[in-house]
């Protein structure tokens, strides 16, 4: 399926800024039958990477995830992240955060990336404060992909459903597939309002358009104004 190309490329809202110092802690809800999640938070830091930094960037997974959404596949992976993928593997959701926590920690990583199936006990308010202060703490990024999750409590900065969205038609060739397109939905974040986006990858940069169901404008991005989580 295919859409009609907007006539006017519009700019990136400003809550997918990262956060003062570059920290972050966001949550992705995405279905476990099309890794929307784990796409959008990848194409986000593509974007987002200064020329040159080559640090490695680590993906954790706990096995209920890996089953339902298997395991990265790197010639997929944006060109400029995809020989520095460090890959780790749980058994379980305590492990799953464990790592990702010592991730959070280590400054030689460019970001973290978190998938997890399902409302697992160990995910408590209180594991994810941890994850909250770590990655304040350390200057850190966490994108923490809940694959097939209902929303709980938590402390993430922002909370994002995401699924597909219809493709637009490439220029040259109307049958072949088109770019990555993504229903975004902010439904909570700090210093931000809610609000819905079609986020399209057009190759060489990320494109937003707001959807009938958001009342919010698109503006361009900048930097949140949001206080330490440790303040309170």
């Amino acid at each position: 399926m295919t859409a009609v190309a907007p006539s006017v490329v519009p700019a990136l809202p400003a809550a997918l800024a990262l956060a003062p110092g570059g920290a972050s802690h966001a949550e992705l809800f995405a279905s476990a039958q099309d890794c929307a999640g784990a796409a959008f938070a990848l194409v986000l830091e593509n974007q987002r990477a200064v020329p040159g930094d080559e640090r490695p960037w680590l993906w954790v997974q706990d096995r209920a995830s890996l089953r339902q959404t298997g395991r990265p596949y790197r010639p997929g992976l944006p060109r400029a992240l995809r020989h520095r993928l460090i890959h780790v593997v749980t058994t379980t959701p305590e492990d799953a955060l464990f790592a990702l926590e010592e991730g959070l920690r280590c400054r030689d990583l460019a970001f973290v990336v978190g998938e997890m199936a399902g409302n697992p006990r160990a995910l408590s308010l209180t594991a994810q404060r941890r994850l909250s202060l770590a990655a304040e703490k350390h200057g850190a990024v966490l994108w923490l992909v809940r694959v097939g999750a209902q929303r709980d409590l938590s402390s993430a900065r922002q909370r994002w459903a995401l699924r597909p969205a219809a493709s637009l038609s490439p220029r040259w060739n109307p049958q072949a597939p088109g770019t990555p397109a993504w229903h975004a939905e902010l439904f909570r974040a700090r210093n931000h309002p809610p609000g819905e986006w079609i986020l399209r990858d057009d190759g060489q940069a990320l494109v937003a358009q707001p959807t009938q169901q958001s009342t919010h404008p698109v503006d361009l991005a900048g930097a949140a104004g949001d206080r330490p989580l440790a303040a309170g």
